[in-house]
């Protein structure tokens, strides 16, 4: 049996930024990188910007949260579903998400008899109807009439529950958001037509899947794909991979951080791929905690040799960085981590501490980096300034 080919550390980070569109030409437009990504995470914490904005303008140094509104609202070319977490979905992705709505249905409705309050059942045509009948929906607004529970988030009242059910079934989609507030409408009134009528077989989905999440991860194992969109199984990404004709798909071993192999499964023109693969550019850039280069915690450990835990339900004493702290990318490496907070009242980004990563050194020319992409930062959240605490530079935290 002959040797299986290998990707090198640096070529294998070279080309996972790439197809996480952190390096290379900027892509057309806002579209364009959102079809690329495949999805982009939703996320509700605002100590700077909300995680979807914190994404998207990582890689569009123009962008601006109106800019997602107009394609989320208007244009109605993204839609709002679930894949590992809440995310915004290209539209055209919608008919592939139709084994994910009947699962989730199947899913749901065992799970939520046990762990929500009884009696959303009895309340999913009333809802359906109320819909139909008076137009969008918002959790808020339904079931005044229904007793509350603690307040918790995991309470719900049955009319709550339905719209949630039925959002993550298909039958209704976000049409729009107060605040952060999910705002339902009838999908077939949400969708343009032409995304919302096709039906797809299981396998057909399946494989859409497999292709599309080993394309924009440019190497992977069954797991990583199954991971991706979180739509079909382990078992079956296993057997799609397996069932690939000759030309198709290889087996190669991708080296980590650490110098140790792994098998992946990737296209047969990979190395190709990599090795044409533009540099990562030598800026230093904030992401996001859920940036899609990050979602998979293991993956991103063992390329980059960088360990991110958030920290948001950890006790305070307990935390070894901070409440909601944001990793730190220069060119093709995690240099560190950043503990920093949006002052509305005062107009400010306070910056609490800057952790570096163990051999980084913060020499001059490092620190001016950081400093500019600091200031876009706060120029994109409406601070008029950058405020560092006492003592903000620390030092590397080392594993115990």
């Amino acid at each position: 049996m002959s040797a299986l080919a290998e990707l090198d550390n640096r070529a294998a980070r070279r080309l996972f930024l790439y197809r996480h569109a952190l390096s290379g030409p900027q892509d057309p437009d806002l579209l364009s990188l959102i079809h690329r990504l495949g999805f982009v995470q939703v996320d509700s914490i605002n100590t700077v910007e909300r995680a979807h904005h914190m994404i998207l303008g990582a890689r569009r140094r123009s962008y601006r949260p109106k800019h997602l509104k107009r394609l989320l609202e208007r244009d109605r070319s993204l839609f709002e579903h679930w894949t590992h977490d809440a995310s915004v979905i290209p539209a055209e992705f919608f008919p592939n998400w139709r084994l994910r709505f009947r699962r989730d249905g199947e899913r749901l409705w065992e799970r939520w008899h046990e762990w929500r309050r009884q009696g959303f059942a009895e309340k999913l045509d009333e809802v359906l109807a109320h819909i139909r009948e008076t137009g969008p929906l918002m959790s808020r607004d339904a079931g005044t009439d229904e007793k509350k529970g603690s307040g918790g988030w995991w309470d719900w009242h049955p009319s709550k529950t339905a719209l949630e059910y039925l959002w993550r079934r298909g039958d209704l989609a976000v049409c729009h958001r107060q605040g952060f507030q999910k705002a339902y409408d009838l999908t077939e009134r949400v969708l343009p037509h032409e995304v919302n009528t096709p039906h797809l077989e299981d396998e057909e989905i399946i494989d859409w899947a497999c292709n599309a999440a080993l394309d924009r991860l440019g190497f992977a194992t069954s797991g990583e794909i199954a991971a991706f969109w979180d739509k079909v199984s382990a078992a079956e990404a296993r057997a799609w991979c397996l069932a690939q004709p000759p030309g198709r798909l290889i087996e190669i071993e991708v080296a980590g951080a650490d110098g140790q192999t792994r098998k992946h499964f990737a296209r047969p023109d990979v190395l190709e791929q990599a090795a044409a693969a533009p540099e990562a550019p030598g800026g230093i850039r904030v992401l996001s905690p859920f940036d899609p280069a990050l979602r998979d915690r293991a993956r991103a450990e063992r390329l980059f040799g960088f360990r991110y835990r958030i920290e948001v339900f950890v006790p305070e004493p307990k935390r070894t960085y901070g409440y909601y702290v944001f990793p730190l990318l220069e060119g093709d490496q995690l240099i560190g981590r950043i503990d920093m907070k949006r002052q509305s009242r005062t107009g400010c980004l306070a910056v609490r501490a800057m952790w570096p990563e163990k051999g980084v050194r913060l020499g001059k020319g490092r620190l001016t980096r950081l400093e500019s992409e600091l200031n876009r930062i706060a120029r994109i959240t409406g601070c008029d300034r950058v405020e560092f605490a006492d003592g903000w530079l620390r030092d590397p935290v080392v594993a115990s």
